[in-house]
């Protein structure tokens, strides 16, 4: 069974209104306002007062999250939502929000990490999202990766990803989806985990040792969630935070070549996404192939439709 693509959101434009959010942990105020003020340059951008707040480790409690999620679903002026940061706290709303709202809104949202758990929630909604910079780094990437970030949400179609390493070859074409690996694993057996039958699996991680993350991936294994996966395209698996793009640590690549070699279908890694500096986005909900043997992965279809549509 393949997974068909998701419906595409509404484009972006210069000056439609854009909302923040802040769905997990607290963050840098600095970073905040150097990121807010380079989107303000291009949109209209708002946010709720109360999105500094701060309860231990969240950006203030369930409800007042929970509550600037859907303000900014409900309100017909929203084109797009851009998260300030992941951390942790968005599969607390999970259970809140449900997938019929989200497809009746059918906005634009961006962000990654912590964010997975949202984009898991577009996905069973129907309806794409970009895996790509949140307002924390924006202000502080290059012209370039904000021009395409920019891009891809105003309709275009993202450039191929070529140089890969082969982990197991093959090509396979199907439905991009996942994120951060963490935040899956915690997703596997519960009712809000994306649907994967059909689709290439993208993966990325922070700070995690081999150990463990042989451990998240036991866990999908053993709960069948990559029984029906067509490829696996991998990402970064960085230790910190902010590193330029580059392979993992020798334990870390074979640990992603022995337990995700075995499913049969092509895998690669090496996708500049993730915990790094300017990474690419990626249209999640979107039809993508992936050639393990050459190296590359190829994007068929925009995260929005546009460009500039319905202004």
């Amino acid at each position: 069974m393949h997974v068909p693509s998701s419906s595409p959101p509404p484009a972006l434009y210069p000056g439609c209104h854009v909302a923040l959010i802040a769905p997990s942990s607290p963050f840098d105020r600095e970073a905040f306002d150097r990121g807010a003020a380079r989107l303000g340059e291009r949109y209209d951008v708002t946010w709720r007062p109360d999105i500094f707040a701060s309860v231990g480790h969240l950006a203030g409690d369930d409800e007042r999250r929970r509550e600037e999620l859907l303000a900014a679903l409900d309100d017909p002026s929203v084109r797009g939502i851009v998260a300030v940061r992941g951390g942790y706290g968005a599969t607390r709303l999970l259970d809140t929000v449900d997938a019929e709202r989200v497809r009746d809104a059918g906005k634009a949202l961006v962000g990654f990490s912590d964010l997975t758990a949202l984009h898991a929630l577009w996905a069973r909604a129907g309806v794409r999202s970009v895996h790509g910079a949140m307002v924390g780094a924006l202000g502080r990437t290059t012209d370039a990766a904000f021009e395409r970030w920019v891009a891809v949400l105003e309709g275009a179609v993202p450039p191929a990803i070529e140089g890969l390493r082969t982990l197991a070859p093959g090509t396979a074409r199907g439905t991009l989806l996942g994120g951060n690996l963490s935040v899956l694993a915690a997703l596997a057996g519960t009712p809000y985990a994306p649907p994967l039958d059909g689709a290439l699996l993208f993966l990325e991680d922070i700070g995690e040792p081999a150990y463990r993350i042989d451990r998240m991936l036991t866990t999908l294994l053993q709960a069948g969630w990559l029984d029906r996966v067509r490829g696996v395209a991998l990402g970064m698996f960085n230790q910190r935070s902010g590193e330029p793009a580059g392979p993992p640590a020798p334990a870390i690549e074979a640990v992603l070549r022995e337990r995700l070699g075995p499913l049969g279908v092509p895998v690669a890694s090496g996708i500049p996404a993730g915990h790094i500096e300017s990474p690419v986005e990626l249209p999640l909900g979107a039809s993508a192939t992936l050639d393990a043997s050459t190296g590359t992965l190829r994007f068929h279809e925009a995260a929005t439709f546009g460009p500039s549509a319905a202004r």
